[in-house]
């Protein structure tokens, strides 16, 4: 017969677990996000499960099972890798009228616990009578489903208020968090910029609305006052609208000036963190903007203005007399004043750069340099926005890696 599916609420509730290893290392942390009163019974126990005990969030005995313990439990699992105390404790917690649930034997288990995961504010659980694995599967592909809307509609789901701050990641549409494509899929109306991954937009349903708010370098442009006036007119007349920005709605990208004005105006905003292009593009060409022994630190740099500007806020002094890795955002038209100003201040004309355009996407592309020579090697190869420049020794541990990979590429 099939099993009678229940969801146990069990906040404050004491739950046994007798066994230490790998099985009970899985299931005691969604205990805790049930909010259980966790007790632990076993002579040893994973370096995970001591850490837990170590903090206080659960409770270890350090001794193997004995009669008794499933007293005063509401709930027990029985995770050892010895059959003989899984079926004691199983029976102890049958005669006490307590769920039990033992991980070695399915058809001899009381309970089972599902395979079980979270997308948004629902729970799912999958029972495959005792197939594990199938059942877990299922349970990825449903998740999955709910996560990235395919399994509901816009209008099924209770939608957040006002206004969301999304931040769409450095280009590659697979790089928006979980959370953001949640509420891009729920979105009314969309106030996109011009750096936003295109594939996204793509996915929206027929009747969203999707307002172009490009600032193109030299071109066309939307006022961010008016971005602002979208935002709220939309809000104020009842419709969900995502700001979906490119990489991070608060790095370099007005999504405090956005947050602001919302708020003056009485609109909710939820913000949604985006991976910003500043980190993503060098990793995702092999540069580490960090490395023990190399840099212990990095500056990200909006490059809008050159050095030297009225309108400049970094200190190029201190960055040039820094020894850490820089990373220069919207930097490809001022690189001739940059570098200069670097080896001015006291950077080597040595120092390794790396400029990657289009990080990310399928046309990425990435040359190496020196401080010295960049501006006219970026003037050559035809480098053009979007492109990352990245400025310190972090630029060899990539060339290291290339080196590594050749080598061993190569027939012996």
């Amino acid at each position: 017969m099939p099993p009678y599916l229940l969801g146990l609420r069990l906040a404050g509730r004491r739950v046994l677990v007798v066994g230490g290893g790998r099985v009970a290392q899985r299931r005691v942390p969604a205990l805790l996000d049930a909010g259980a009163d966790v007790v632990l019974v076993s002579p040893a126990v994973t370096a995970t499960l001591e850490g837990l005990a170590d903090h206080g969030r659960i409770t270890w005995h350090q001794r193997p099972y004995k009669r008794g313990d499933c007293r005063g439990a509401w709930l027990v699992q029985a995770v050892t890798d010895d059959p003989g105390v899984n079926g004691d404790v199983v029976a102890e917690a049958d005669a006490a009228r307590i769920w039990a649930v033992r991980a070695d034997d399915a058809e001899a288990s009381p309970a089972w616990t599902p395979a079980s995961g979270h997308a948004g504010d629902a729970t799912v659980g999958v029972l495959l009578g005792g197939d594990p694995r199938r059942a877990a599967g299922i349970r990825d592909a449903v998740v999955e489903g709910l996560r990235d809307g395919a399994l509901e509609s816009r209008h099924s789901r209770r939608k957040p208020a006002g206004v969301a701050l999304v931040g769409g990641g450095p280009g590659d549409p697979g790089l928006i968090t979980v959370r953001g494509r949640q509420l891009l899929a729920m979105a009314d109306v969309v106030v996109t910029d011009r750096l936003v991954p295109g594939g996204l937009l793509d996915e929206l349903a027929a009747d969203v609305e999707v307002i172009d708010a490009a600032k193109i370098p030299y071109g066309r442009t939307v006022t961010q006052d008016r971005i602002n006036e979208y935002l709220v007119e939309h809000a104020r007349a009842g419709r969900f609208v995502v700001r979906l920005k490119g990489g991070d709605p608060f790095v370099f990208g007005r999504g405090g000036e956005e947050a602001l004005y919302c708020a003056r105006h009485g609109v909710p905003v939820t913000v949604v963190p985006g991976i910003t292009s500043a980190v993503a593009v060098p990793s995702a060409a092999g540069i580490p903007v960090t490395h023990r022994g190399v840099s212990q630190e990095f500056h990200v740099v909006s490059a809008h203005v050159p050095p030297g500007h009225p309108a400049s806020t970094v200190d190029w002094a201190a960055l040039g007399r820094a020894n850490g890795t820089i990373v220069l955002l919207m930097a490809v038209e001022r690189m001739a004043l940059i570098a200069p100003a670097l080896m001015r201040y006291g950077r080597s004309s040595d120092t390794p750069v790396a400029v990657v355009q289009d990080g990310t996407l399928p046309g990425q592309r990435a040359l190496t340099a020196t401080l010295g020579t960049v501006a006219d090697e970026m003037s050559a190869a035809g480098v053009r926005p979007p492109a990352i420049v990245v400025v310190g020794d972090v630029v060899n541990v990539a060339r290291e890696i290339d080196v590594i990979r050749a080598d061993m590429g190569r027939d012996p």
